[in-house]
């Protein structure tokens, strides 16, 4: 006798916390397995990179990761780099705005008030970002549909919304502002709960929940809802040291740079750990994740780095010290989306088969090629996993194709059939070639 899910829920007496992970369980019977649950993680950080720290000097199967893609050696079967992709898009706003901006919407910014550098002011972008987009597309399909559609993480991102914190848009002029505190987006994945003093209870309900359940189950069920409840206890011990941490205050400070930010490795794991959890549970599967935001001045200074990112990003080649200190930046973040990887790849996909990197893909990027010129050339696409079935393990270089052709081939890998998006002149040809 078959059960809905009402019926469940009343007859086992779980929280509403705990019902999202436990309805994506196989044995239970409501989770969707006949549709294969593909995702995309849209990776930022700003400042552009080192080229010739970067960059394969080899085309195709056979080629070296330098030192800033170092880290992700053990995935290079997995990995796919894009060389030669072009942000076009011009108009009002400065490089690093209109860099941000225009990242994933691939069109212009309206004119605003907001003041960068020398170049004309400008507000927010015009148009919708891909990732919003594919979400909006999955969310129509009941097979695809998920409880939050998307989820937008952030690290160290400033309080304040402008041009220059704001990638993700719903909509022409309606920016998407990313969670950089842990304990809201736990909050926001378990609870309605608005304080924080509330996650203790949280915890324990869906704890006791998942006990309730175990019985219910089957073998691999079981062994999901385990790792489950375990990563709930990590978690509650994760969000009670990185408390006072994850509730930074916003110091006054030139725009766009937060000093005292020696807590960025324990927050973008935190960030990066929920993101995982919140796939297993099926929450969500589009996710972003920003690290601070253009024209960033993180102080890395745990990687002996006591300048802002952002001013040494407008040191010239010549300085060898700068350029070997945003080398160890950028192989940070990198490092960062090799945890990702990693926490994708040791993670079963529920209901299999596979695991999580098997079916997702994660696409590290930049608002610029190059931070002491401004170029919109070379802008980085990395790519990491299965999730769009492109054929990886491959170094692929471009011509100066614009990004815009990247997005509508993204669009196309979750069966959204796009003609063009964003500025349409920058869509002639279609999808971007050599990808599968």
């Amino acid at each position: 006798m078959s059960r809905t899910r009402r019926e469940f829920v009343r007859d086992l007496g779980v929280s509403a916390a705990a019902i999202p992970f436990l309805l994506n369980l196989p044995s239970l019977g409501f989770a969707n397995q006949e549709k294969r649950k593909q995702r995309l993680v849209v990776i930022f950080s700003p400042n552009g990179i080192v080229p010739n720290a970067f960059w394969p000097t080899e085309e195709g199967e056979k080629f070296t990761l330098k030192e800033s893609l170092s880290p992700l050696e053990p995935f290079k079967d997995k990995t796919l780099i894009l060389n030669g992709l072009s942000d076009r898009v011009r108009g009002d706003g400065d490089g690093h705005m209109r860099g941000i901006g225009c990242l994933l919407t691939g069109i212009e910014l309206f004119p605003g008030n907001v003041q960068g550098g020398s170049d004309t002011p400008a507000g927010w972008a015009k148009g919708i970002s891909i990732d919003q987009e594919i979400k909006n597309f999955l969310q129509k399909d009941a097979a695809t549909k998920t409880r939050f559609g998307s989820l937008e993480f952030g690290v160290m991102v400033p309080d304040r919304a402008d041009t220059w914190t704001r990638m993700v848009y719903a909509a022409a002029n309606k920016p998407v502002a990313p969670i950089d505190d842990p304990n809201q987006m736990f909050n926001k994945l378990y609870s309605r709960a608005k304080d924080r003093e509330a996650l203790s209870s949280i915890l324990d309900d869906v704890k006791d929940d998942l006990k309730k359940v175990g019985d219910a189950v089957g073998t691999a069920d079981k062994k999901l809802l385990e790792e489950h409840a375990a990563f709930v206890r990590e978690m509650e011990k994760e969000l009670k040291e990185a408390k006072a941490a994850a509730g930074h205050p916003v110091p006054v400070i030139e725009p766009g740079v937060r000093k005292d930010n020696d807590n960025m490795p324990k927050l973008s794991k935190t960030q990066i750990d929920l993101m995982v959890n919140s796939f297993t549970a099926d929450f969500a599967r589009i996710a972003t994740l920003q690290y601070t935001n253009s024209v960033g001045g993180a102080r890395m200074k745990w990687l002996g780095v006591t300048e802002g990112h952002h001013e040494l990003s407008h040191e010239p080649d010549s300085n060898e010290k700068a350029q070997e200190k945003l080398t160890k930046i950028n192989k940070w973040f990198c490092e960062q989306m090799a945890y990702l990887a990693k926490r994708l790849a040791e993670t079963p996909e529920p209901g299999g088969p596979g695991s999580l990197l098997d079916n997702t893909t994660i696409v590290w990027t930049n608002e610029l090629g190059k931070g002491n010129s401004h170029t919109m050339d070379n802008i980085p696409f990395v790519l990491v996993g299965g999730g769009l079935d492109f054929k990886m393990g491959r170094s692929v270089k471009y011509n100066k194709l614009p990004h815009n052709r990247l997005h509508i081939a993204m669009a196309h890998a979750f069966g959204h059939k796009l003609n063009t998006f964003g500025n349409p002149n920058f869509c002639s040809g279609g999808p971007l070639p050599k990808l599968t």
